[in-house]
């Protein structure tokens, strides 16, 4: 460069840094090292950044966003320990997670398996697995016995408790009681979950797709024959009261799908939007979707403030929950 070459206004001098680990680490000195390489790991590294600024601040509302098939594949305690220590303060979720993590609340287990199998075709493999009354979801197995006891369960323990038409919310604080209530009574060995902890806590859980679920055609299927439906508008109301009168505000989107918009849109109806906002998703922006649309055309809309802070991690988020959570949880109670 000569003295009259214009001045890099794009270029910072900031040279990437090479990743050290060793044994004994902490998940926060690894997340930490993230921070000197590129791609992936440096998201990452911001993310849990984010994260960490988002759970530790108490003026910071948590809306938590769960998509994916996320109970099934092991992340149901994750979600449980932060309900359970106050680091959410509401959360929006599928009717398929719900399904799955009452399940395991009233008994259920869901298994290892494998999405193929060494001396059959993929095609053959499923058949058999039908053949067998097992269900599979990728690399996990569930038995459908255990939907036959939801069903029970359901219709003993948790319709009959509500009456005429109710929100969502209300259907889903009770499945949380009945979830709780059945696990202590029987003696179950898995922790009563996600719903009952929220329902323990008083945290709201929203489901704005709940048809989309056995959940869903569980409560379809009893108000065919009882004073008994589910509106689906009430919510709103409840939701974004609580990001209207949020101090500030946090979103933290696990995957796609409803839960994602129905988090992010909250912030079209509120004088304010996101401080901060992490995004955890597979999900690609080129086709113009919701589910892979970036945190940065959010701002756009003015879902997340012009300065908020906000992080995307583009990898399978049963491997990125978990070191995001723990990082940004290190980081706090240290």
């Amino acid at each position: 460069m000569t003295d009259d070459t214009p001045p890099r206004e794009e270029f910072k001098h900031d040279p990437i840094g090479h990743s050290s680990v060793h044994a004994g680490m902490t998940v926060g000195e690894l997340a930490a090292e993230y921070g000197n390489a590129g791609i992936g790991a440096a998201d990452l590294h911001e993310a849990v950044g984010i994260a960490e600024r988002m759970f530790g601040d108490e003026e910071v509302s948590v809306f938590f966003g769960l998509a994916g098939a996320m109970v099934p594949t092991g992340m149901r305690g994750l979600v449980v320990d932060l309900i359970r220590d106050g680091y959410i303060d509401a959360l929006v979720t599928t009717g398929a997670n719900l399904t799955h993590d009452a399940i395991e609340g009233i008994g259920g287990k869901h298994h290892h398996g494998s999405d193929d199998h060494e001396t059959k075709t993929r095609r053959e493999h499923d058949e058999a697995l039908r053949d067998e009354w097992v269900d599979r979801i990728y690399n996990v197995y569930l038995p459908q016995e255990h939907f036959t006891l939801l069903e029970t369960h359901l219709r003993e323990e948790v319709f009959p408790a509500l009456d005429g038409t109710v929100s969502i919310r209300e259907l889903t604080a009770e499945l949380g009681r009945a979830n709780a209530e059945v696990n202590r009574e029987e003696g179950i060995e898995e922790d009563a979950g996600i719903a009952a902890a929220a329902h323990e806590e008083d945290v709201p859980i929203y489901c704005p797709a709940i048809q989309d679920s056995v959940l869903g055609l569980q409560a379809w299927m009893f108000s065919q024959t009882a004073d008994f439906s589910l509106d689906a508008l009430s919510d709103m109301t409840h939701l974004n009261d609580l990001a209207y009168h949020a101090e500030r505000a946090g979103a933290f989107v696990v995957g796609g799908g409803v839960p994602k918009n129905y988090v992010l849109q909250t912030m079209l109806v509120t004088p304010t939007a996101y401080d901060y906002a992490v995004q955890l998703t597979m999900d690609s922006p080129q086709t113009g979707g919701l589910s892979g649309a970036t945190l940065d055309e959010a701002r756009s809309w003015g879902k997340i403030e012009k300065a908020g802070e906000n992080a995307s991690v583009y990898a399978d988020a049963t491997i990125t929950l978990p070191l995001v959570v723990a990082a940004a949880r290190e980081g706090i109670e240290d």
